[in-house]
């Protein structure tokens, strides 16, 4: 899998990334378990390649002491591959000040099993004051200082609302931001802040293209647009394009994962994969050939997603 740029980090990512959410073991959220033997095994397929990017979080509840009996199972990460995590608020609390992001990175370091980040991000941005996260003692101050002592190697933000990820770009000291559910057949309000990062040399990497499930099963068997309720009108836009894809006989989500991989603006794509066999289906998803007569109608009707959808603007990833 050719790999991409991260932005000017100098590091190169491969289109997919492994998003370990589901792997922390997230019944509520996602409807289903996830052991630990299961989710150790899916971690050491994911570091055979052909992917070479993993993404996790310290809330992701087990996620990141499960890669690390995988990392040391494996003797370390392998050469060239990029793990990613976030910084957050200890459990059941709101704090995510310089200290608790100091805090953040210790226990990351502990549960990986590493001396140092490669990189990290500011998880939830909206969860917090602005003003607060940006002054004196605030949890930029506290990124940009763990970065020139070398503890985390680059910095990045990652959030929902794009206004807000705007004025987190504007302070020009990140490399790298994740949005998610912003960037999917139906909603494309994160275009501003992609050119945003490309104008910057930031990395733009993009969280949830099947916007929480809604782009894999439909509508019916999955009304939820990022783990909210969808409108009425958002059901009725995608069964049209379920609808089209079956005309080709081609799967939905075949579509929605390639919407997100063919913008060469996006360095990587996150993708929840909780067992080696679906890695494998979204490799094959990855490769399935979707005709240019599929693409302009899917870009049809797309097309009404780009000023976004609302029902989902409180949601966090």
């Amino acid at each position: 899998m050719q790999k991409r740029p991260l932005g000017s980090t100098g590091l190169s990512v491969t289109p997919i990334c492994e998003g370990t959410s589901p792997l922390g073991n997230f019944p509520a959220q996602y409807g289903y378990e996830v052991g630990e033997t299961q989710a150790v095994d899916t971690i050491l397929r994911i570091l055979e390649g052909p992917l070479n990017f993993i993404d996790t979080s310290n809330n992701y509840f087990d996620a990141e002491r499960r890669i690390g009996i995988a990392l040391g199972k494996r003797g370390g990460l392998p050469q060239d591959f990029v793990l990613a995590t976030k910084v957050d608020p200890e459990p059941g609390s709101t704090d995510l000040s310089g200290a608790r992001a100091r805090a953040s990175v210790e226990e990351s370091l502990n549960r990986l099993g590493l001396d140092h980040l490669q990189l990290v991000f500011i998880h939830d941005p909206e969860l917090h004051d602005f003003d607060a996260a940006t002054g004196p003692g605030g949890v930029v101050e506290a990124m940009v200082a763990m970065q020139q002592e070398g503890l985390i190697d680059h910095i990045g933000v990652a959030g929902g609302p794009i206004d807000l990820m705007l004025r987190y770009v504007d302070l020009g000291v990140f490399q790298a931001v994740i949005s998610h559910n912003r960037y999917t057949l139906v909603d494309q309000s994160a275009r501003p802040l992609i050119d945003a990062t490309e104008n910057r040399d930031m990395a733009f990497i993009n969280g949830a293209p099947y916007g929480g499930g809604m782009l894999v099963k439909g509508p019916d068997q999955h009304p939820n647009y990022c783990y909210s309720p969808a409108s009425e009108a958002t059901k009725d836009r995608v069964r049209r394009m379920q609808d089209a894809c079956r005309q080709f006989g081609l799967p939905l989500a075949a579509a929605a994962l390639q919407f997100s991989l063919r913008e060469s603006a996006i360095a990587s794509t996150i993708v929840g994969m909780s067992t080696p066999k679906r890695l494998d289906q979204t490799l094959a998803l990855a490769d399935t050939q979707i005709p240019a007569e599929l693409w302009s109608a899917l870009d049809e009707l797309a097309r009404v997603g780009r000023s976004g959808i609302e029902e989902y603007s409180s949601q966090t990833l």
